[in-house]
């Protein structure tokens, strides 16, 4: 019910934002808010149904992820499979996207139509209880059904971020008075900013759930921390340098890297405070490696 609910907030979020931008667009340059507003009306709802049903090979294109098998894959594949069979969970394709960059992250729509996405650089980057338990993590996003809803919150985001493009260019070519393109600014600046909300309300707490249920899964809390700090190491010193940064929150560690405004809305929690959560994690449990 509360992902149900997240999931709706997130929709009527950005059908708020299309319709305001939709209003602005029509009055400047039709003169006429109501078709404006009905056209970015009709635009946020065809991107609803479309995030719901088609986010997940959204994004798997957006990265050029390549679902492999098993003869392809087969380190991958066996520690997948031990972590379905700890955590009774069905077996999900596999999918490399090709970076060195080490990452990974999980989508689809339910456990049955899942997919982890690892990238190359992650495969060489860590060790196997390591890669163990990055993967528990993404298969902790699969039982505990976040991927749809974080699938959909970075389509809806990219989305948003479109639409704000097209105010700022629209404001640039503006020839009305002050006032409007001063509103039109309004408008490309604060989109993308409610676009970054709408992912934080949805990503941090997230983050700490399926870094407890993954490290849980394989009881091995130190190993996933290691290998969070080395993944935070590696994407700062190589950030992706493709993709849409709207969908980071996709991501075990955010694979952009920005400054100014960018840190104030980051969309994973701190590193630091992540590794110190499984350290404690691994005190209370008296689970190590």
């Amino acid at each position: 019910m509360r992902t149900t609910l997240r999931m709706l907030a997130l929709f009527g979020g950005l059908i708020l934002i299309f319709v305001a931008i939709g209003w602005v667009l029509g009055t400047v340059f039709l003169g006429d808010w109501i078709t404006g507003s009905l056209v970015f009306l009709a635009l946020a709802a065809a991107i609803n149904f479309i995030s719901y049903f088609f986010s997940d090979r959204i994004v798997l294109w957006s990265y050029k992820a390549q679902i492999v098998s098993r003869q392809e894959q087969p380190r991958l594949y066996d520690i997948v499979n031990r972590i379905c069979m700890k955590a009774d969970l069905p077996m999900p394709r596999i999918a490399i996207v090709k970076t060195q960059t080490p990452n990974a992250f999980a989508t689809g729509r339910n456990a049955k139509s899942a997919v982890v996405a690892v990238t190359e650089g992650i495969l060489s980057a860590l060790t196997d209880d390591e890669l163990e338990g990055v993967l528990a993590h993404e298969m902790a996003h699969i039982k505990g059904n976040d991927m749809l809803l974080m699938s959909v919150a970075a389509t809806v985001a990219g989305a948003i971020s479109f639409a704000a493009r097209m105010a700022w260019y629209s404001s640039l070519g503006s020839r009305k008075d002050n006032s409007t393109a001063v509103l039109l600014l309004v408008v490309a600046v604060t989109a993308p900013i409610a676009a970054l909300l709408l992912r934080l309300a949805i990503s941090r707490n997230q983050e700490y759930k399926a870094d407890k249920e993954g490290a849980l899964m394989i009881q091995r809390p130190l190993a996933l921390a290691r290998a969070l700090e080395k993944l935070e190491e590696g994407n700062r010193r190589r950030p992706l340098r493709s993709g849409n940064p709207s969908s980071a929150s996709l991501f075990i560690v955010n694979p952009f890297r920005g400054a100014g405004l960018v840190t104030l809305f980051m969309t994973h929690p701190p590193i630091s405070a992540r590794v110190r959560r499984l350290e404690d994690l691994a005190d209370k449990t008296g689970f190590i490696g």
